[in-house]
């Protein structure tokens, strides 16, 4: 017997949930953004390190929310690894749904599409070398505080 259409897309969400790709902080950041999704509170973090053609050389996240935030933001990362930001511009809400693979009612389609909010907003935020929150030698400074899953 060979597991339904939705099973299948139901195994591959959770195994990006459960084994995530690039989760966690990348101290080099060129570009970052973080959101949440005000009607549940879902939380993502994007951080991304771009070389001077603005190709994506490292792209990582953190979160903390559901399992479809957290899971499109996993399948979202692997996606966008080696492209550039032209073609990230272009990437479309709907090719973000459908990336996701499974059918989603309007409330949960937002819990998909954070992070592919978050993504374009963190393109357009570049870490500038004076911030308060980079080292000298271009890293980002940890804050010291709770990570975003330990915080509730």
């Amino acid at each position: 017997m060979s597991p339904s259409e939705p099973d299948i897309y139901a195994e591959h969400v959770l195994d990006h949930y459960e084994d995530p790709y690039n989760r966690g902080p990348l101290d080099t950041a060129t570009h970052t953004d973080e959101g949440k999704n005000p009607l549940c509170g879902d939380v993502v973090h994007i951080d991304l390190k771009m070389d001077d053609d603005g190709k994506i050389i490292e792209a990582w996240f953190d979160g903390d929310g559901c399992v479809i935030s957290q899971a499109s933001a996993s399948m979202l990362m692997e996606k966008i690894d080696g492209k550039t930001m032209e073609e990230i511009q272009a990437f479309t809400a709907d090719e973000m749904l459908e990336l996701f693979g499974h059918p989603l009612t309007p409330n949960r389609q937002k819990c998909c599409l954070l992070s592919w909010r978050i993504l374009q907003g963190a393109l357009k935020s570049p870490v500038a070398a004076g911030d308060d929150d980079v080292e000298s030698n271009g890293a980002r400074r940890k804050f010291g505080g709770p990570t975003l899953g330990e915080e509730t």
